[in-house]
């Protein structure tokens, strides 16, 4: 079965859906307008190009450039965490970058190695898609993680103090922190398993679907997608936070300021 296919009109009609909210947070004192069309402007664009991208990659399926696309999503993603963070990549750029590489390709590895073998192992079609979703989520759980962690310390810096006046080392004070900002950053996943096909539909199931697979094996997939992300998401988070800490703190075990984005 093929997918039916979205018209010139039907995308110029879809791109109106979005002047209805538009004019409601203008209507509720909101001026967002330059960064909502900012922002569906740079979505259309980057998905446009990477739709051309991935069509040649798929196509040439070079095991290399496979490798060398994952490397710029990887680096991408980093950036993209830390900033988000409010933090400075000179500070944490390596630390991120390795843990999220170990969290991704670890889920990756055991997802093509063990579970699905594609022919060849390489395959773009797999290998690109996976590593793009467990790669997204990853982020998303790992700006939470590392907000939440620096923030906590920072809003409590007197408490932290206490436990190293008291004779904690710096691992034994901010564990408490730890503990929080792990949690939180494994929430909205856990959240999501709990509730997935009773709330919503997710959108690698939907697209398969589409695609035109049997439901039973999009529900599969899913399944395998859903248990790589909470695995990547969780072991991402656990070694950004415990690496992290070496570059954060001074010989006195104090907390840098100069680690902090301005804003």
């Amino acid at each position: 079965m093929d997918t039916v296919d979205i018209s010139p009109t039907g995308m110029a009609l879809l791109y109106g859906i979005a002047i209805l909210p538009w004019l409601l947070l203008r209507t509720g004192g909101l001026r967002l307008s330059c960064d909502l069309w900012l922002s569906i402007f740079r979505m259309s664009l980057q998905l446009a190009l990477v739709g051309l991208y991935l069509k040649y990659l798929f196509a040439i399926n070079d095991p290399v450039l496979n490798l060398a696309w994952i490397a710029v999503m990887l680096i991408v993603a980093d950036f993209t965490i830390v900033r988000r963070a409010g933090l400075r990549s000179r500070h944490f750029f390596l630390s991120t970058l390795a843990a999220i590489t170990v969290g991704t390709l670890f889920s990756v590895a055991y997802l093509l190695l063990l579970v699905i073998r594609p022919e060849p192992l390489y395959d773009a079609r797999y290998l690109v898609p996976l590593t793009g979703m467990i790669l997204g989520n990853c982020l998303q759980g790992n700006v939470i993680g590392l907000e939440r962690f620096y923030s906590a310390i920072r809003k409590n810096e007197n408490e932290y103090l206490t436990y190293l006046l008291l004779g904690a080392t710096r691992r034994e004070a901010v564990r408490p922190y730890f503990r929080e900002a792990l949690k939180a950053s494994v929430s909205p996943t856990l959240a999501s398993m709990a509730t997935l096909g009773l709330v919503s539909l997710p959108g690698m199931m939907t697209g398969q679907i589409l695609g035109g697979s049997e439901p039973w094996v999009a529900v599969k997939y899913q399944i395998a997608i859903m248990l790589c992300i909470f695995a990547s998401m969780s072991l991402a988070a656990v070694l950004n936070l415990a690496l992290s800490l070496r570059f954060a703190f001074n010989e006195f075990d104090v907390l840098r300021e100069v680690i902090f984005r301005h804003r």
